[in-house]
């Protein structure tokens, strides 16, 4: 086991869900976080739990201002967490500020933290990168579509990092979870009762369990690279069959 002592870490996302999971688990590993995301208030709550945490808000989506916020830090691990979806409905009835906003968070953003991070990591010869994928990534669904294809790319630079960026001395990994109970159903359906009921009547995996599947793989000895993790909860079978006791 590595540890994570003295390493500086980036979290997009880290307002909720996975992103706070995840920040709190390498803190306690020992890490220094960088919490990035748009709701600044709680990034703020957050780094004050946290011993030497630094809140800083911002938005993915907007490459020029990840680059300039990022360029002065030198990280040791960086996850890029940050990502939603826009809705249910089939591929041809969705709105274009949908597919644009779960494009330019998922996959624009995800490129725009590589960027802003990667050619430092890797003048360093060291350091982790994590994507958050999900099984989306790996099996469409029905309603799912462009969702469902961000996540695809996500596994796609996954694999183009392993590429490009051999020999370096950074390992790649990418987490692709099942259902976890988050913010991310009511961000994506716009209803607390809808979101509610998409969990209902089994276990789905918890924010925390991600972050664990997060720390196991970056606290490797430097010679194991975890390359990809999938993670479903015990019910469910793929992303279309869960089972439910109701």
């Amino acid at each position: 086991m590595q540890k994570l002592s003295g390493q500086l870490a980036l979290v997009t996302g880290a307002s909720a869900g996975i992103g706070e999971s995840t920040a709190r688990r390498l803190s306690a590993e020992g890490a220094r976080l960088v919490l990035a995301a748009r709701r600044v208030d709680r990034l703020r709550a957050l780094a004050k739990e946290l011993p030497g945490a630094e809140a800083l808000e911002l938005d993915v989506r907007d490459a020029a201002s990840v680059g300039s916020a990022l360029e002065s830090f030198e990280f040791d691990l960086v996850v890029a967490n940050a990502g939603l979806a826009r809705g249910t409905d089939p591929i041809h009835s969705v709105e274009e500020s949908a597919w644009n906003d779960m494009i330019d968070t998922n996959v624009k953003g995800v490129l725009a933290v590589i960027r802003a991070t990667l050619p430092g990591m890797i003048a360093r010869g060291r350091g982790d990168m994590v994507l958050l994928g999900s099984v989306a990534g790996r099996q469409v669904y029905p309603g799912g579509n462009v969702y469902c294809a961000t996540k695809h790319a996500v596994r796609a630079l996954y694999e183009a990092l392993r590429l490009d960026a051999a020999g370096t001395g950074i390992r790649f990994t990418t987490v692709d979870p099942g259902m976890v109970e988050t913010e991310f159903s009511r961000v994506r359906l716009g209803d607390q009762e809808r979101a509610d009921a998409v969990y209902r009547g089994f276990e789905a995996l918890t924010p925390d369990d991600v972050a664990d599947a997060i720390a196991f793989a970056v606290t490797r000895p430097p010679h194991v690279n975890i390359g990809e993790i999938v993670i479903w909860p015990s019910d469910q079978a793929s992303t279309t069959i869960v089972k439910r006791s109701e």
